[in-house]
């Protein structure tokens, strides 16, 4: 996945603005207490950070 698919995502699920500052300030406990912007610069694959994003959202099965 790449990171412009992966900001799609969010978007599409938050909004573009709220994306952006959820993706600076909600810490996922499955990135090891990381925001997206922490993970991503961690060298966390997008593929694990979606997931992790998705699973915090609650986006269902079918839709990640």
């Amino acid at each position: 996945m790449r990171l412009t698919e992966l900001h799609a995502r969010l978007a599409s699920r938050l909004g573009t603005e709220y994306a952006d500052s959820w993706s600076r300030d909600f810490v996922l406990s499955q990135l090891g207490e990381r925001t997206v912007v922490d993970a991503l610069a961690a060298g966390y694959d997008a593929v694990v950070v979606w997931r992790a994003a998705a699973d915090a959202l609650g986006v269902p099965p079918g839709e990640r």
